[in-house]
């Protein structure tokens, strides 16, 4: 009975529980007319509230006067190439003026000797700046002058803060000599050069008085020093590996462009110290090669080998991607079994002979390059039958190996034979002075015929960062990161290994590997260069030459040759260095004139190779540290063209306008893109208009894309708003007046530049222009010019004649501009200044009613803001702010978004006026893993695009906006969707979640408020996928073609390592360490405490960690040491130890969402169909939002999780491999000297090593062997 009792009562429950959901689900439902009227009642009334706010009427009115100008594409890009190439004729006429100088003083003075009590700046010794002994005049007691050496007393070293150099302390009265770890100062040879070089100061000079925008200007010798302008003090972190010799500006411009295909012998001599000088070798060779040449490593033994599997019979384009794939197939290789040379020389020149005969790589100078240590005989038929029938077209460079060689005349004569030249290597720190030989040898035909000194341009690099530091600081990060690791556990074993805490550590792992917001790019500062060789002008020189005697010991001989004169002399052609400046890609992105172009239009810049110099989403930085591959990213990896294809899979027709643009020929398309924004977190589509012309006598090429509907026009000034009319309209007020409170700029475009004065802000350079400007008297001054370059023809220029030296005086009496301004822009600014210069009030005194004003005080604290087509912007605040302090005042509106045009909230204004002229756009600050929101601070901006127009033409002038608290907007939104037709809750129940979601899917309000700036598909990626599946949001795919993967280090092939007696002794004495340090830490981990705890975790053996590791454990007797089991080591592996990681290129996709608008209420005005169709969705009228309702008695329905998190796109080969599978066009450089019938003149083709000479190259052997790992 009981049983049947409590059944009944079983059953009655569930009854009145399915009542009550019955009645729940009834009472509460929500009707669509219920959601249809909180969207339009939202919408409405968050639009009065901006027309209140932002006063946009009032904007609409100020631009009235504002005239219409249709946007000719062709003429804009053409004026633009134009202002480009005249400034780049200013860098090559200060280039060229340094050339001849240079030329000119080594042929008067280079034979001079050098006064024993001479004295040079080092610029690794300059002093600090504000420093005390930096005004001394003279030398302290203490200094070593054999490495620093102070001028006379007449010139001080002190350096002073330069705005113009980047704030680096310099000092402009004269230059100062950096000179390599690797090259000693004192040589003979460098300190000649030294020396005569120092009279470059006086045109170093004269050219930036004449050129005030001129950046570094330098001379790079072929003995290693560079002389750089101004005076600095060099710093390098933690040792300098900088030598000019292997920058792209020196190389480039030293010789033609080069094939070169490098042979290594890996026989089984080849062990040892000589398989790591081969290898060392072979990584200097390559870091002499840039995007002009093309190049291939083969091992050879019995057979040939490609050093890299996939570059297989063929040469690849020495990129920064390419060569660091070949350094690191260098790893690998095994030596054994005995040299084939004949196999390996036969295959590279078939090789070379097919490129030759295809034009294919550089289609210029070729060489092989062949690394062993000896030779059986010199293979004299194979030259004949590959090289010579063909005038020797290939050089041979042989380097030979060790210090025991016995055949050292057949290395020789091979490339004596060819064209090339020998180096005999016995020790690592020599390599890079030696393999440098063949860079002169290159240059020979450039100096044979004098007259012509090409003008080489770089591709994008990093001032003097050096790309091989990148992998280092990365490494760097990671050894503070296991150590951090180890110390931590030891601290606290139990937290450490706790898994919130191990979770904690992934997340911080997972954000470190993040690509995106790279705020800190600033600390690199970007550039090309423009260089040109320079020649030694003599002809002849006695020539010292090593020569091995009876293959017993070396002695030093003098060659002479003898002239008609009757002068015992070597014939030579002797390049004596590079000269170059710099100009920083800012200044080249100044005369873009981006205003010109507009909203969402910009332009970029080409190479000859089809790489970006220049574009607004160039990312050359992850992390604080430069990318792999930042200097070779092609113009289809930014261009995303919408085509919906798969990764890397470019059309026909996108490869058609790239090699149109790459041959520098005049063009326009409208194509279909797609581009990102916000960290890559937003996408949109558009349809863009190209125009591109090439920049004549350079290699690159100018775009200019500009959106097809409000790219097509713009608004300027009436021609009668003329800025001179101000004193008489406004008695003598200048515009400076109208700037009075709360107004920024755009911090990167080029208004008025004064090259004299340095200024704290844009604001105050700008407001100092703006007084001058309204002075009687003013002129704007005239676009620079090139001076006229006079050049002397043969040995003329040798003679000081007084029409020279009258020529220099008139060139230095060139009056020089003080200033340069942008007329147009500073137009617009100055009109845009004045009709908005009522937006300095208050915006409770242009409330119109009571109503307005409550509005006002119910959002507490307001910014309202404008900002305007020429960089001017403006913002006031509720309620108003006294006078900001200077530690807060970088945080008000203007401070932190400056950019105008280039804002995202500007940007996303304008597009959204084409879907809902009247609409605002709603955006919170995304809240990711790797920058977690702080919603109780969170704001929500707003912003609308103002357009002016005269009837069938219309442009943006403005977007107008405010930013208020979150909370209020979520206090706003859940008042009105509190009540409905039953008002039974309906939102604030729980029966529904209601949310914002913006345009792109990111939730804007939410009742949870956590989720606040999260991905909507990532709380319900049921209903998210309902959306897309109804084309509510389209799905766009990006490709990030700049991206960077982090691929596991590999730990070194103990197979490639043969166990001769001194690989034993060396083992042996490795075991011996390693338990010493074993025994040690046994002794004295029990003793130590955990809190004071410290090592460097790259002398801990795995041995060694895995007993402190188990040592944690409590025991009886701390001193006593257990052997760690299977379990605890696998933990400690686990737990403590991190993947030792290398920053790899690779190709990451990821997939973005964008409202559809076309027919969307037909998409959006569908019933509720219970669980089936779970929600309702509306746009929210005048706004970017939309209104989703969820019921939540329905259950998730489980599927994936929608991420818009970027994800490696996996290929079957590595990136490289993959670009050189499927190959680019590109154009060859136009110069091209590989030859000279004189050439076969110079008899000097080899150096050999010397023990007893080479003694100071032993204290540099560290620095060298550090730079090679």
């Amino acid at each position: 009975m009981c049983k049947l009792v409590g059944t009944f009562v079983l059953l009655l429950l569930l009854s009145l529980d399915s009542r009550d959901c019955s009645a729940s689900s009834q009472d509460d439902k929500i009707t669509l007319n219920s959601v249809q009227h909180w969207a339009v009642k939202l919408g409405s009334e968050l639009s009065s509230f901006g027309e209140v706010i932002t006063r946009k009427k009032r904007v609409q009115e100020s631009f009235k006067s504002a005239q219409m100008e249709s946007r000719d594409g062709e003429k804009l890009v053409q004026s633009m190439a134009d202002d480009i190439r005249a400034m780049m004729e200013l860098k090559v006429s200060a280039v060229k003026r340094i050339v001849e100088a240079a030329e000119n003083m080594a042929f008067d003075k280079q034979s001079e000797p050098v006064p024993e009590d001479y004295q040079f700046y080092n610029s690794k010794e300059m002093d600090e700046p504000y420093d005390e002994v930096s005004i001394t005049t003279t030398a302290e007691p203490d200094f070593n002058l054999e490495n620093w050496i102070v001028r006379p007393p007449t010139k001080s070293a002190h350096l002073q803060l330069n705005a113009h150099f980047y704030n680096i302390p310099v000092n402009t009265n004269f230059s100062s000599v950096h000179v390599p770890t690797n090259v000693y100062a004192w040589a003979d040879d460098v300190i000649k050069g030294i020396h005569w070089s120092e009279g470059l100061d006086t045109h170093f000079i004269n050219n930036y008085q004449s050129d005030p925008t001129l950046s570094w200007q330098y001379f790079g010798s072929s003995t290693g020093f560079m002389r750089h302008y101004p005076a600095m003090k060099w710093r390098a972190d933690p040792v300098d590996i900088y030598d000019c010799r292997t920058r792209a500006w020196y190389m480039e411009a030293a010789a033609s462009p080069k094939d070169v295909v490098i042979l290594v012998d890996r026989s089984g001599s080849m062990t040892g110290q000589r398989r790591d000088i081969a290898k060392h070798v072979v990584t200097n060779i390559l870091d002499t090669l840039g995007n002009n040449d093309f190049v291939n490593v083969m091992t050879f033994a019995d057979t040939v080998e490609e050093i890299v599997p996939c570059f297989e019979d063929s040469l690849v384009q020495a990129t920064m991607g390419n060569l660091r794939e070949l350094k690191l197939g260098l790893d690998n290789f095994e030596t054994m079994e005995i040299a084939n040379f004949s196999a390996a020389l036969t295959r590279a020149f078939e090789l070379l002979e097919i490129y030759r005969n295809n034009s294919g790589g550089a289609n210029c100078n070729q060489a092989i390059m062949l690394v062993t240590d000896g030779v059986p005989y010199n293979y004299k038929e194979l030259f004949e039958k590959y090289n010579w029938k063909y005038d020797t077209p290939v050089r041979v460079f042989t380097y030979l190996i060790g210090r025991e060689v016995a055949d050292v005349r057949e290395v020789k004569w091979m490339a004596c034979a060819n064209r090339g030249f020998y180096v005999h290597l016995s020790t690592l720190a020599e390599v890079r002075e030696r393999v440098l030989e063949h860079v002169n040898v290159l240059a020979r035909p450039l100096v044979l015929q004098r007259e012509t000194h090409p003008v080489v341009w770089t591709p994008v690099y990093a001032n003097v960062t050096d790309p091989k530091v990148a992998d280092y600081l990365w490494e760097q990060r990671e050894r503070a990161e296991q150590k951090e690791r180890f110390m931590s556990q030891r601290r606290d074993k139990t937290h450490f290994n706790s898994e919130t805490e191990q979770n904690r550590r992934w997340k911080i792992t997972q954000m470190k590997q993040g690509q995106y917001s790279e705020l800190g790019n600033s600390q690199y500062q970007l550039m090309t260069s423009v260089s040109m060789p320079v020649y030694d002008l003599r002809h002849n020189e006695n020539i010292t030459e090593n020569v091995l005697i009876n293959e017993a010991y070396w002695v030093s001989v003098t060659k002479e040759s003898v002239e008609e004169n009757g002068q015992k002399e070597m014939r030579i052609a002797r390049l004596l260095g590079v000269a170059g400046t710099d100009v920083a890609l800012s200044e080249i992105q100044a005369l873009m004139t981006p205003y010109k172009i507009g909203v969402n239009g910009y332009a970029f810049i080409v190479t000859n190779n089809g790489y970006i110099l220049i574009h607004p989403d160039l990312r050359p930085v992850y992390q604080q540290i430069l990318k792999p591959s930042y200097n070779s990213v092609d113009m289809i990896e930014v261009e995303l063209f919408d085509d919906d294809r798969g990764p890397r899979n470019f059309s026909k027709e996108l490869t058609a306008l790239r090699q149109e643009i790459i041959d520098q020929r005049t063009g326009n398309k409208i194509m279909n893109v797609k581009y990102h924004m916000d960290d890559m977190k937003r996408a949109s589509r558009a349809k863009k208009h190209y125009f591109w012309t090439g920049i004549s006598e350079s290699p690159f090429t100018l775009v200019v894309a500009i959106p097809e509907n409000y790219g097509r026009h713009r608004i300027t000034p009436p021609p009668n708003d003329d800025i001179h009319r101000l004193s008489l309209t406004f008695k003598n007020i200048s515009a400076q007046q109208f700037l009075s409170d709360k107004w920024s700029v755009h911090p990167d475009w080029l208004y008025c530049r004064h090259y004299e004065r340095s200024f704290s802000s844009p604001e105050e350079e700008l407001s100092y222009f703006l007084e001058r400007v309204a002075r009687p008297g003013w002129r704007w001054p005239a676009k620079p010019r090139p001076p006229e370059h006079h050049k002397n023809k043969g040995h003329e220029r040798h003679n000081g004649t007084s029409d020279g030296r009258e020529r220099t005086k008139a060139s230095n009496s060139t009056p020089r501009n003080e200033y340069y301004c942008d007329h147009g822009l500073m137009q617009a600014l100055v009109y845009d200044a004045i009709n908005t210069a009522w937006f300095n009030k208050s915006i409770t005194e242009s409330a119109s009613n009571e109503t307005a004003l409550k509005f006002i005080e119910r959002f507490g604290y307001i910014v309202a803001f404008i900002a305007t087509h020429s960089g001017l912007t403006r913002w006031q605040t509720h309620p108003p702010r006294e006078q900001e302090n200077s530690s807060d005042s970088r945080f008000e509106f203007g401070k932190q978004w400056p950019r105008a045009i280039d804002e995202v909230w500007y940007r996303r204004a304008v597009e959204q006026h084409y879907v809902d002229p009247l609409s605002y756009v709603y955006s919170v600050e995304m809240n990711t893993e790797k920058v977690p929101l702080n919603v109780s601070t969170a704001v929500v901006t707003a912003a609308h695009a103002v357009f002016h127009g005269d009837g069938h033409r219309k442009a943006p002038a403005a977007v107008v906006g405010y930013q208020f608290q979150h909370d209020r907007l979520a206090e706003w939104f859940f008042n009105i969707t509190a009540t409905c037709d039953n008002n039974k809750g309906c939102c604030a129940s729980n029966a529904w979640d209601c949310f914002l979601v913006d345009s792109n899917g990111w939730i804007i309000v939410s009742e949870d408020g956590n989720h606040t700036g999260l991905f909507f598909g990532k709380i319900r990626p049921d209903i998210m996928t309902r959306l897309v599946e109804d084309e509510v949001y389209k799905t766009i795919h990006i490709v990030d073609y700049q991206a960077v993967c982090f691929r596991e280090k590999k730990t070194t092939n103990p197979a490639a390592t043969l166990l001769t007696p001194l690989e034993n002794v060396r083992l042996v004495l490795a075991w011996f360490l390693a338990t010493s340090v074993w025994l040690y830490n046994t002794i004295t981990v029990g003793l130590a405490q955990g809190s004071v705890y410290t090592f460097d975790d790259e002398n801990v053996t795995p041995t060694v960690a895995y007993q402190n590791y188990e040592n944690d454990e409590d025991t009886d007797d701390p001193f006593l040491t257990k052997p760690p089991t299977a379990r605890v080591e696998r933990d400690f592996e686990k737990l403590v130890l991190i993947n030792r990681t290398r920053p790899t290129p690779c190709d990451r996709e990821m997939y973005l969402y964008q409202l559809d608008y076309s027919n969307l209420n037909e998409k959006l005005n569908k019933p509720l169909k219970e669980c089936e169709r779970p929600f309702y969705v509306q746009l929210v009228n005048f706004t970017n939002m939309l209104l989703v309702v969820v019921d939540t008695n329905c259950p998730k329905e489980e599927g994936s999780v929608f991420s818009v998190e970027p994800t490696e796109v996996l290929y079957n080969e590595t990136l490289p491999c993959l670009k050189h599978i499927h190959p680019l066009y590109r154009k060859q450089p136009v110069s091209c000297i590989r030859s000279h019938p004189e050439e076969s003149n110079i008899d000097m083709c080899g150096r050999a090593s010397i023990p007893g000479r080479n003694m100071f190259w032993i204290p540099l052997a560290v620095v060298s062997i550090y730079t090679y790992l």
